[in-house]
C-alpha cells in the first residue's frame, strides 16, 4: 500500500521538529512526490547531509512503500 502525502509529512516533522514541509504528487498516483523541507537545524550541513536526516525521517518506506522521491532541503531564510 501506497503511502499518502500526509503521511510523509507528518514522519518528517516528527523527527525534524519546525520544519516547513511541501509535498506534491508528480503523478496523481500517489507513489511518486516531491518534497521541499526547509529546517533550521540543516543550517551548515552539506546537502547530502540534509537529505540523510530526511531519508531517516522516512524511517525505510524510500523504495518500498514510497516509491519515488524528489527530494529538495532548505534552510530558513533570515
Amino acid at each position: 500500500m501506497a503511502m499518502t502525502a500526509g503521511e510523509i509529512e507528518q514522519l518528517i516533522k516528527a523527527a525534524l521538529p519546525g520544519a516547513e514541509v511541501e509535498i506534491s504528487d508528480l503523478r496523481g498516483d500517489g507513489d511518486h512526490y516531491a518534497a521541499l523541507v526547509v529546517y533550521e537545524g540543516f543550517r551548515g550541513l552539506p546537502r547530502v547531509k540534509q537529505h540523510q536526516m530526511v531519508y531517516k525521517a522516512l524511517e525505510g518506506r524510500v523504495g518500498d512503500l514510497l516509491h519515488a522521491l524528489a527530494l529538495q532541503t532548505a534552510v530558513p531564510e533570515s
